[in-house]
């Protein structure tokens, strides 16, 4: 077992896409090597990756307090999509039309789960689709 690895097998390895590995490595959470014209990453340094790897659930302060805080029902599209067990683009374009009430704070939506229940009777048990 070779002790460094691709950008190809790190992403495999972490489970996420070739960019996010090519991101890292230019914001320098994840230190990387040029060797023959190609980035190999150290083995060790993959698994330290995981430490400095950017997390929205860690760095979602608004304004001295948490963007989501689910105590309060206010969530994130990716747990409202997981809620009502739809894709999480759906609740995207839910959120851009105005189907489903949501707020912008800096670049995510926020979704408080009343408007996430009504949007699910209203919307989804109904089966109405406009312009989806």
């Amino acid at each position: 077992m070779s002790s460094y690895v691709s950008v190809s097998e790190a992403a495999k390895i972490k489970d996420v896409t070739r960019q996010a590995i090519y991101l890292a490595i230019r914001l320098k959470r994840l230190r990387a090597y040029r060797i023959d014209d190609q980035w190999r990453i150290f083995r060790a340094d993959l698994e330290a990756y995981d430490a400095n790897r950017y997390s929205r659930l860690l760095h979602s302060d608004f304004k001295d307090g948490p963007i989501f805080d689910e105590s309060k029902g206010i969530i994130s599209v990716e747990k409202a999509a997981q809620m009502v067990n739809v894709p999480i683009q759906k609740i995207y374009y839910a959120c851009r039309t105005g189907l489903l009430k949501a707020t912008r704070k800096r670049s995510s939506w926020v979704i408080n789960v009343e408007d996430l229940l009504r949007y699910e009777i209203d919307y989804l048990k109904k089966g109405i689709r406009k312009g989806a």
